[in-house]
């Protein structure tokens, strides 16, 4: 489609030349490249955002994404082809405050539809862990459905000195089925502005993906219901938003950057916590090494499994989309938190 085909600087020309004007690794198996489609051309930022596009898109879009299968999304930066191809697109949809090159780039661009996923739902402040804080042995989590309420609760983080990488929030809602509904209303409606000929359409898919949604939170709620524990571990803090959906509590080895080393106060007050609680697993992620997991996990006598962050699809993952690996998490969870 591109219906506001730009012209490429010289520079960025030059840039293509040199390095050679390919496709991005897409969800869209689609070989063209991004503004050479004859459909609506949007850039996503990385996986969940690609996902997104591909479901509420379907057959009118062509979806290249920015964060190629197996690339850890936080260390992303970006080439100047990709700078062109945006230049190139119809829309950019990402999420702010995730990976600071694509929100650079985003900003600087002329593209005329760009969709910030970080507008479309309510970000909140999610430390080294969910709803803990220094008071370890009180209540853990919040109760599920008192989202309203959690940026009150988690404030006394910073007064207790756990840092948060991302200015204005945590940029992990794509793990909160419920959060994530929101984002896909708000990119339905951006794509319905933006290509008002499928506007129908884009109505029909938005409303299929948000049921599919709602059907998996049912799933998540169901499923941890009775449980004999709250409490569980994981590499870096990105699963704070499904804890606090859930009344599960979050404890991470490291913050919201997954390459953030713990301090040995740190691994020293985990090895605490999950003798406490009952904590029987050691979560690691696919796209981030699970030395540290491991190594915490043979000093406590615990077990390692895969609680997948859902930040990009690859051969090692427990599924081939968004569902099926956060269904696989589903079951994993259960089996850490003795849930029947």
């Amino acid at each position: 489609m591109n219906v506001r085909r730009r012209h490429i600087s010289a520079v960025a020309l030059s840039a293509v030349a040199a390095l050679g004007f390919g496709t991005l690794t897409a969800c869209s198996s689609d070989s063209a490249a991004a503004g050479d489609t004859g459909t609506f051309d949007v850039v996503a930022s990385f996986y969940p955002m690609a996902f997104l596009a591909e479901r509420i898109g379907g057959e009118h879009v062509h979806v290249t994404s920015l964060t190629q299968p197996g690339q850890e999304p936080h260390d992303l930066e970006i080439s100047a082809r990709q700078t062109a191809q945006l230049e190139e697109s119809d829309a950019a949809l990402y999420l702010k405050g995730l990976q600071p090159s694509v929100d650079e780039a985003i900003g600087q661009s002329p593209i005329a539809t760009k969709i910030d996923a970080a507008e479309l739902t309510t970000l909140e402040e999610h430390g080294t862990e969910a709803g803990h804080g220094e008071e370890h042995g009180d209540e853990h989590g919040t109760e599920a459905g008192h989202d309203e309420e959690h940026g009150d609760e988690q404030a006394h983080e910073d007064e207790h000195g756990h840092d948060h990488e991302h200015e204005g929030g945590d940029p992990h809602i794509w793990l909160d089925p419920v959060k994530y509904a929101e984002v896909a209303e708000g990119v339905g409606k951006a794509f319905q502005k933006a290509d008002p000929d499928h506007a129908a359409d884009y109505r029909a898919n938005t409303a299929a993906l948000v049921k599919d949604l709602k059907a998996l939170d049912a799933k998540f709620r169901t499923g941890l219901a009775n449980r004999t524990a709250d409490v569980f571990v994981t590499t870096h803090a990105a699963f704070g938003y499904l804890a606090e959906r859930y009344g599960l509590t979050e404890e991470a080895i490291s913050g919201l950057d997954p390459d953030t080393e713990p301090s040995g106060a740190r691994v020293k007050e985990l090895q605490k916590i999950a003798k406490e609680d009952g904590v029987t697993t050691v979560f690691y992620e696919t796209l981030v090494s699970d030395r540290t997991a491991k190594t915490l996990a043979g000093d406590t006598g615990l077990r390692t499994d895969v609680l997948d962050p859902v930040e990009g699809i690859t051969d090692h993952s427990r599924g081939e989309d968004y569902f099926q690996v956060m269904e696989a998490n589903l079951t994993a969870l259960r089996t850490a938190l003795g849930a029947r």
